[in-house]
């Protein structure tokens, strides 16, 4: 299993911190915010990453990160976003590497408290399909920010949310997913979503709709670093107070 971290976006949600850089190389507590995002791979025993990034400060990932092997990456790759095109559109760019194999792709700006080593294990048992983690999110006002499923009786997805005026559940979806090789079937047929870009909901509702997905629930904390000015101090508090990536 290959790991792909997305590392795009104009990061405006963090003005004017990321006016002179990309939002991924702020620091969470004493290290780039990205190295996290590797650090959980790396220790899941994924050792071959592509990281995607775009913009005018793309250069600065090779100099922090250059082939890898100093954050214990056996091979890393890197690929350029010309545009926003939304986080499917930059999935899209890591099909050669991927090999149209099976991936986990993480977002550079979501920092867990607990190891991924379970749920890589547990999509690598998978026969096929894909796989989310959620997080328990008890502020209904909170979810109505971000990606939220619905959950039948039997606690299997019957659809995913994006910003819903009353939450489906008390669960968010993190930026952690896992696709079969079908993903790469399912990307060219997404059309651009209200705000012109390519939307990871989509490629994720279409497993919903198909029956292949599936989903753990993370322990402890998880936090989405680029949410906002606030969300960005919360995970840097918790980082400093208990770490991340514990097993």
């Amino acid at each position: 299993m290959k790991g792909v971290i997305l590392a795009g976006g104009s990061g405006t949600r963090l003005h004017p911190l990321t006016r002179i850089t990309n939002k991924h190389l702020l620091p969470i507590y004493d290290r780039p915010m990205v190295t996290y995002a590797i650090e959980a791979l790396v220790e899941a025993g994924v050792g071959e990453m592509m990281l995607v990034t775009g913009g005018t400060h793309a250069g600065e990932f090779f100099r922090l990160l250059g082939n890898g092997h100093e954050w214990g990456i056996d091979r890393l790759l890197y690929a350029y976003q010309e545009r926003p095109g939304g986080i499917a559109d930059a999935l899209g760019l890591a099909e050669r590497f991927a090999e149209r194999g099976r991936i986990v792709v993480m977002l550079a700006d979501n920092v867990l408290e607990r190891s991924l080593a379970e749920a890589v294990a547990n999509f690598a048992a998978q026969e096929r399909g894909a796989r989310i983690l959620l997080a328990r999110e008890e502020d209904p006002e909170h979810l109505r920010h971000l990606g939220v499923p619905e959950l039948d009786g039997d606690g299997r997805i019957v659809r995913i949310v994006e910003k819903p005026a009353e939450p489906g559940s008390p669960f968010a979806v993190t930026g952690v997913y896992f696709y079969d090789g079908g993903v790469w079937d399912v990307l060219p047929t997404l059309e651009p979503s209200g705000r012109g870009e390519l939307e990871i909901t989509d490629v994720n509702n279409w497993y919903v709709e198909h029956g292949l997905m599936e989903y753990d629930v993370v322990e402890g904390f998880w936090g989405d670093a680029g949410e906002s000015i606030d969300a960005y101090y919360a995970v840097n508090d918790f980082v400093r107070k208990h770490g991340a990536n514990r097993p």
